[in-house]
């Protein structure tokens, strides 16, 4: 196991045990992120499903399986990348006794935020894409919006020298018909673009030397 592989193992039983705001109580797991924890890509969401909760992996159920889908489509495997999200336990509150998702609250983000940049800080990618205006918030600019900056990269960030947002694979299942199979290509294109930027970052470096 290499340096990185072994300090991100170690973050990661750090998180499990983590009490430092009230989801504490109501997750069933903390939902770490996975993958490859030596890839410059990394993709980041805002935080674990329902099924995310139990199987302890972010991008479980139906949400996972489409972005299974559209990393094949470009010759990408979860095993290729980091994937996380900006906080580690599932978002929840209660509803006629049932506990429904809930957007998580700037305290909670606050809270967890140590992880990410622990996570972040080991990898040091190369290209970040955010999949939904909150990682966008968080990791591109406050005031992101999706609607307008989708597919804009950014180069001024904390975290990595390329960064861009695209639309989370959990909104393209809410939508329907030719909306459903258009953001759905254009995520494929996203991570298509992202790809490509890191096969271009990569090769960066070399070409100064000459």
């Amino acid at each position: 196991m290499s340096t990185v592989h072994t300090q991100m193992h170690t973050l990661k039983a750090r998180a499990s045990v983590c009490t430092d705001c009230d989801l504490a109580k109501t997750r069933a797991n903390v939902v770490f992120g996975s993958g490859d924890a030596a890839a410059k890509l990394v993709l980041v969401a805002e935080g674990p499903s329902a099924a995310d909760n139990h199987t302890t992996l972010p991008f479980s159920g139906p949400t996972g399986d489409l972005l299974d889908e559209v990393l094949t489509i470009n010759d990408l495997t979860r095993r290729d990348i980091w994937l996380t999200n900006i906080i580690k336990c599932r978002a929840a509150g209660l509803k006629g006794g049932v506990l429904k998702n809930r957007p998580p609250k700037a305290s909670e983000i606050k809270a967890c935020s140590k992880w990410l940049d622990g996570e972040l800080t080991l990898i040091q990618p190369s290209v970040i894409l955010c999949m939904g205006a909150p990682a966008a918030k968080v990791l591109i600019h406050r005031g992101f919006r999706i609607t307008e900056e989708r597919g804009i990269w950014f180069t001024d960030t904390q975290y990595a020298p390329f960064a861009m947002a695209t639309f989370n694979p959990a909104y393209i299942l809410r939508q329907e018909g030719e909306d459903f199979t258009a953001m759905r290509q254009i995520l494929v294109d996203d991570i298509a673009e992202a790809a490509q930027k890191l096969q271009d970052a990569s090769e960066t470096p070399r070409l100064t030397l000459f």
